[in-house]
């Protein structure tokens, strides 16, 4: 698989493991390599270790002070840091998770996390034999009360119960809230960092799009010697979140890091509705592939990388030209007219006025 890799010609491949790190140093001693968070590089010496190795990018722990980061820069400079500015804090450090492999055997050391820590959960007891936890074939899941302790059920499969350890202090699941440092670009910016990281798991193409733009945009006016535009921070507001934290850049957040309300995203009910196909000038309509539902007199919000363009949905054509009061989600095109050529991949958000 690292020669598959490797034939795809990539930027950079992101490696954790010494072993594989050497491998890839040996047979393609022109690659560059970024190290993975996973590798938990938390102090000085870590940095200058990893570049002697030849590795060009650091992608540091996010449990770092910015303090922290500075300091790794002033002694090793000859080398780029990443940090994660935006996005779902996993529990473990740095992501060394095992909790979405046992209960939904997605692994988070390979990508494929479901954020399983941060579901709603009940605590039960039951009663049994210990032997039957050990004579199951699957000793992770179980359909009926298997022995004496605790269990977690969650509550969309309440079938299913989870044996979980638990002392006088609870049980090791939390919810962490969201990470959100937009506001502090500028410090991130002093620390000598080269590159910012947006989480994205499980995340869509309208949320990269927000939170990538809103990150660009405070980037450059702060080179610009801008103040701090607070549309950006409203913009991830509107997205789903889990509440926002700076997490470990300015203190260490303790309880301020938790969100022990629920376990689901909140956000402004503004849903995307659609995503720009195609414009025609001729006409002024674009062809719309239909997200969800809206209708006509909806008032939408065209956002570009640009900017905002809001307007009112004067009238909406079916595939075959016939005028409809309403456009309906799953992979539907209408054609609507917009007020501009907004350009490809624009997408089209129900405008909640009161929000706004």
């Amino acid at each position: 698989e690292l020669d598959i890799a490797a034939s795809l010609e990539p930027d950079a491949l992101i490696m954790a493991d010494p072993g594989m790190i050497a491998l890839t140093r040996k047979r393609y001693p022109e690659m560059n390599i970024h190290l993975s968070t996973q590798a938990n590089t938390v102090n000085w010496a870590s940095v200058a270790f990893w570049r002697d190795l030849g590795l060009r990018r650091i992608i540091l722990s996010r449990e770092l002070h910015l303090d922290e980061i500075a300091d790794m820069h002033a002694r090793v400079p000859d080398i780029e840091l990443e940090a994660f500015v935006h996005g779902a804090i996993c529990i473990a450090y740095s992501g060394r998770c095992l909790i979405s492999n046992y209960l939904h055997f997605r692994d988070a050391n390979q990508g494929t996390c479901t954020n399983s820590c941060r579901w709603e959960y009940k605590l039960a007891y039951e009663k049994g034999s210990i032997r039957d936890i050990e004579n199951a074939q699957q000793p992770y899941i179980y359909s009926a009360p298997p022995g004496d302790g605790f269990y977690l059920r969650e509550s969309k499969r309440s079938d299913l119960q989870f044996p979980i350890g638990e002392d006088e202090h609870g049980t090791y699941l939390m919810n962490a809230r969201d990470l959100c440092a937009v506001e502090l670009i500028p410090e991130l910016i002093r620390t000598g960092i080269s590159s910012l990281k947006i989480e994205g798991r499980t995340k869509s193409a309208y949320y990269t799009a927000i939170t990538t733009r809103a990150y660009r945009r405070t980037l450059d006016d702060h080179v610009r010697g801008r103040a701090f535009d607070t549309g950006n921070l409203r913009d991830l507001m509107r997205l789903s979140n889990r509440t926002y934290t700076t997490g470990f850049y300015t203190r260490n957040p303790r309880q301020y890091g938790e969100n022990i309300q629920d376990g689901y995203s909140a956000g402004m009910n503004e849903p995307v509705v659609g995503r720009v196909c195609d414009y025609d000038p001729q006409s002024g309509l674009a062809v719309i592939e239909v997200k969800n539902r809206f209708f006509t007199g909806d008032t939408l919000t065209i956002i570009t990388p640009e900017k905002d363009i809001t307007f009112n949905v004067d009238r909406i054509l079916d595939k075959h030209g016939t005028m409809c009061d309403a456009a309906h989600g799953g992979a539907e095109h209408v054609r609507i007219p917009l007020p501009e050529d907004p350009g490809p991949f624009a997408f089209l958000r129900k405008t909640n006025i009161l929000n706004n």
